[in-house]
């Protein structure tokens, strides 16, 4: 087993055998890293799942190594004293050879390139809803105020643009500079949405996401980036556990007690999830809940947000048994009429 730190120009790798004996220690540049490897005899390959880790477990595999994956969080209880790359990469090793570790899988390229285009597109979100804010703050220092959104941006507009304005000229020129921004970067959030549109239509896993109500394009290609293969989840449950939208748990002394969830997951996939749960809760969405069901029970004795998060937790659920089953969604309340 071959433990690897990785870095941007020092690789720190550690040996040893599987019965835990160190074999060697080395200080690698890149060039050398990948000579080291390509000369090695096929060896399980241990990195913590960080920046450039999948591109280099592609690399590792490629060259005929298994290799593992391990969140950093479950590293560190392993490094001994002080923190060094050595001691990282010792410690890796170590936390690899635990029988209950829990491992990362590695992403492939395409994986990563839909992660780019929606990390790409939340960002120009965020951007857009500095600008916003930023605008909303100038015209509150001068006595206007405006509700918070991008939809309250033409009313915004018509506060900068009234004729008898009592804004200064300086500041008015700040405002229409601001919304000149704004709208540069909608659109380009609109063209990545159209891609995203696009590639979502184009594989037939995001084709089958999306039959689920609530279950648009843009969390069909999160789900496509982000989450491994549903086939490394023993069940919906453990699904559902990895995406944070359990509750969090503080039993002891056999006392079960739960609190909220968890969020100890893929942040992306889970937001999305309860904002698409949010979305068959509204007025609009409500229309399609059978009475009797057991949202519509649900619905009429707890807070909406709980009843979303609720929502979420059973379309996670819902989502491995589609893509391990290979089958698109089937509403539980027509089954049942059927």
């Amino acid at each position: 087993m071959i433990g690897v730190d990785l870095a941007k120009s020092i690789f720190q790798v550690h040996g040893a055998l599987l019965s835990g004996k160190e074999q060697f220690r080395k200080k690698l540049t890149r060039p050398q890293f990948w000579k080291f490897m390509s000369g090695h005899s096929p060896a399980v390959v241990v990195m913590e799942a960080c920046g450039s880790a999948h591109f280099w477990a592609r690399e590792m595999i490629k060259l005929g190594h298994e290799v593992k994956l391990i969140a950093p969080q479950y590293v560190k209880p392993f490094v001994k004293r002080q923190k060094n790359d050595a001691a990282d990469a010792e410690a890796i090793v170590i936390a690899a050879q635990r029988p209950e570790m829990r491992f990362v899988e590695p992403k492939t390229e395409g994986q990563q390139a839909r992660a780019v285009l929606f990390r790409g597109r939340e960002r120009l979100v965020r951007q857009r809803t500095e600008l916003v804010n930023a605008l909303r703050a100038v015209l509150y220092e001068f006595g206007h105020t405006a509700p918070i959104g991008i939809r309250q941006l033409k009313r915004i507009e018509a506060i900068v643009e009234e004729p008898n304005s009592d804004l200064p000229t300086l500041v008015r020129e700040e405002c229409h500079d601001l919304i000149q921004q704004i709208a540069e970067k909608t659109v380009r959030i609109d063209a990545k949405t159209k891609r995203t549109v696009k590639l979502a239509a184009q594989t037939d896993t995001a084709r089958r996401l999306q039959t689920m109500p609530g279950v648009g394009p843009l969390t069909a290609l999160a789900i496509e980036a982000f989450a491994p293969e549903m086939e490394s989840f023993r069940c919906g449950r453990d699904f559902a556990a990895w995406l944070g939208l359990v509750p969090r748990q503080h039993s002891s002394g056999g006392k079960e007690r739960l609190g909220r969830v968890s969020k100890a997951g893929q942040a992306d996939i889970r937001r999305l999830l309860i904002i698409g749960a949010m979305s068959r809760l509204n007025w609009m969405g409500r229309q399609s809940i059978h009475e009797g069901s057991w949202l519509a029970r649900l619905s009429a004795r707890k807070p909406k947000m709980l009843v979303a998060i609720a929502l979420a937790n059973k379309m996670a659920r819902a989502i491995w048994a589609m893509l391990t089953k290979r089958e698109d969604y089937r509403d539980p309340m027509s089954a049942v009429a059927a």
